[in-house]
C-alpha cells in the first residue's frame, strides 16, 4: 500500500495532464526558441556530392572511425595504457559530447565534415574554468566547427549554439579548439584532386541523363518550301506547332507530316567516354583511399578490413586524437601520463568458430584472463577468482595455501628441475655401488684356495 501512495505522490505521466493546452516540459512563461523541421546541427554535404557515390563513401569511413573507442586514459612511461581517467573530457568521448550528440554520433559527424571542408575546429563549448584564464580547465560539451576565417593566433569558427538554435561566429584562440586537417587532403579536398575531378565529371554524367531523360526529340523538318518571308516563316511556325501538338495529344505520340516533308531526329546515341573516365576515376580513388568494392558490399576479410584500416582510419583518427592531445590536454598533463588514445577492438571480425582457438592461446600463453575472454564474447564475468588471474591453466600450481605471511612455499621435487636431477645422480651412484659390491661377492666366492684339502 505504501508503494502504491508514493507511486501516486511522486509518478509522473506527460500526458496526464488535466489542463489542455498547458505545456508540460517548459515552465510557464517561457518559449522553445527557434523551431525546425530537421535537425539544425545535422552535418549536411554539399549539393554536388549529394547526389553521387562521394557522399556514400563519406558516410562508410565516417560510420568506421566512429565505431573506435576514443578515452581520455593514463598510460605509462612507455606509452602502454593504464586504466581511464574519470573526467568530464572522458565522458565527452565516451558517453555524451553534447545536448544533441552521442560520443559516437559526435565523432562520426566530425569525420564527414573533415572529409567535406578539409579542416574542422573540435571546439569546447563548456568548461569548469575559463579557458583564457587559467590552462587547467575540463570540457564539460564540445561540438565541430567549421572555420571560416583564419588570423595568427586565432580562427573564425562557425559553430553551432544550442541555446538559439542557431549557427554563430565565434572566435577561439588556437590553443583553445584542436584544429583537425584531413591527412587524405590533396586526395579529397584539393581542387585538382581525384574525388573533386570525380565529382565533376558526375555531374557532368548527371546533366547528360537529365537532358536524356527530358523527353525531347530534337527534331528537324525540313519544309517543301523556302522560308524567307513572313508569310512562310509564320506557316512554318503554324506547322511545327500543329506537329508537337499532334504527339502531345496522341495517345502513343504518333503524329502525320506531308509527303514532301522531311524530318531528322538529332538525338541519336553519339558515342563518349564520359562513363569509362567516372569508372576510371573511381577506381583510383579506391585505390588512393585504401577502399575496395568488398568494403562497402560487406564482403571484406579479416585482411583487407585490416589494410583498410591501417591505411584509411588509422591516419584520420591519429589525427583527432593528436589535435584534442595538444590543445586539451597541458604540458603538465601529458608529463603526469595522461593522453587521448583509440582503441580498435582486435576481435570485430573473428567469426566464432575460430573464437575458442584464439581464446587457448591468450589465455595459455598469460596474455588475457578468463574473463577477459567473456567480455569480448559478451558473456558476463565468472565470480571465481581464477577467472580473472593470468595464468596457464594447464600447468599445476605450486601449494601456496597454508603458508605462514614471510615464508616461502616449500619447493615441489615434481616441479624444481635441479631437485631432479641431484636426485636422479644419487639413484644412479647408489645403483652403481650395490652393483660394483654384487660383482666384487661373485669374484670372492669363485676363486680357488691354494692350499687344497
Amino acid at each position: 500500500m505504501a508503494k502504491f501512495m508514493d507511486k501516486l505522490m511522486h509518478g509522473w505521466n506527460a500526458f496526464a495532464n488535466e489542463e489542455k493546452g498547458e505545456d508540460r516540459f517548459v515552465p510557464r512563461g517561457t518559449t522553445y526558441g527557434a523551431a525546425y523541421s530537421t535537425r539544425p546541427d545535422r552535418f549536411r554535404s554539399s549539393i554536388a556530392n549529394d547526389k553521387s557515390i562521394v557522399t556514400s563513401i563519406y558516410n562508410r569511413i565516417g560510420i568506421d572511425v566512429a565505431a573506435v573507442t576514443i578515452q581520455h586514459v593514463k598510460i605509462d612511461q612507455n606509452g602502454r595504457f593504464v586504466e581511464g581517467i574519470k573526467s568530464y573530457l572522458n565522458e565527452c568521448l565516451t558517453i555524451e559530447a553534447n545536448l544533441d550528440q552521442s560520443a559516437r554520433a559526435f565523432i562520426q559527424d566530425a569525420a564527414m565534415t573533415l572529409f567535406e571542408k578539409g579542416t574542422i575546429a573540435i571546439c569546447p563549448i563548456n568548461t569548469t574554468l575559463n579557458p583564457a584564464v587559467s590552462a587547467g580547465w575540463d570540457i564539460k560539451d564540445m561540438r565541430v566547427g567549421e572555420i571560416v576565417q583564419w588570423m595568427p593566433q586565432h580562427v573564425r569558427v562557425s559553430v553551432y549554439n544550442e541555446k538559439t538554435g542557431l549557427k554563430e561566429e565565434l572566435t577561439f584562440h588556437k590553443r583553445s579548439v584542436a584544429i583537425v586537417e584531413n591527412p587524405l587532403y590533396s586526395v579529397m579536398n584539393e581542387p585538382s584532386s581525384t574525388l573533386q575531378r570525380l565529382i565533376r565529371k558526375l555531374s557532368l554524367l548527371d546533366s547528360i541523363d537529365e537532358q536524356v531523360g527530358s523527353g525531347k526529340l530534337d527534331l528537324i523538318i525540313q519544309l517543301p518550301y523556302v522560308i524567307k518571308s513572313e508569310a512562310r516563316r509564320e506557316q512554318a511556325e503554324n506547322r511545327r506547332s500543329d506537329i508537337e501538338t499532334q504527339l502531345s495529344g496522341s495517345k502513343y505520340g504518333i503524329a502525320y507530316t506531308d509527303g514532301t516533308e522531311r524530318i531528322t531526329q538529332l538525338n541519336r546515341p553519339v558515342e563518349n567516354n564520359m562513363l569509362k573516365q567516372v569508372e576510371y576515376l573511381t577506381n583510383m580513388l579506391y585505390g588512393q583511399l585504401g577502399l575496395t568494392s568488398q568494403v562497402f558490399d560487406g564482403t571484406a576479410d579479416e585482411k583487407v578490413m585490416l589494410n583498410y584500416f591501417n591505411r584509411t582510419i588509422e591516419p584520420i583518427l591519429s589525427a583527432i586524437t593528436q589535435a584534442m592531445k595538444r590543445s586539451f590536454l597541458t604540458k603538465t598533463a601529458r608529463t603526469q601520463g595522461q593522453s587521448i588514445e583509440f582503441y580498435r577492438d582486435p576481435f570485430k571480425l573473428v567469426a566464432i568458430a575460430d573464437m575458442a582457438e584464439i581464446a587457448d592461446k591468450f589465455t595459455r600463453n598469460e596474455i588475457m584472463s578468463s574473463n577477459d575472454i567473456r567480455a569480448v564474447m559478451g558473456l558476463r564475468p565468472s565470480a571465481d577468482p581464477k577467472a580473472d588471474e593470468l595464468r596457464n591453466s594447464n600447468m599445476p600450481v605450486q601449494a601456496t595455501e597454508g603458508a605462514p605471511p614471510g615464508v616461502a612455499p616449500e619447493a615441489d621435487p615434481a616441479s624444481d628441475p635441479g631437485a631432479d636431477a641431484a636426485a636422479q645422480d644419487a639413484l644412479m651412484e647408489e645403483t652403481f655401488a650395490s652393483m660394483e659390491a654384487d660383482i666384487d661377492k661373485l669374484v670372492s666366492d669363485s676363486e680357488v684356495p691354494e692350499d687344497g684339502p
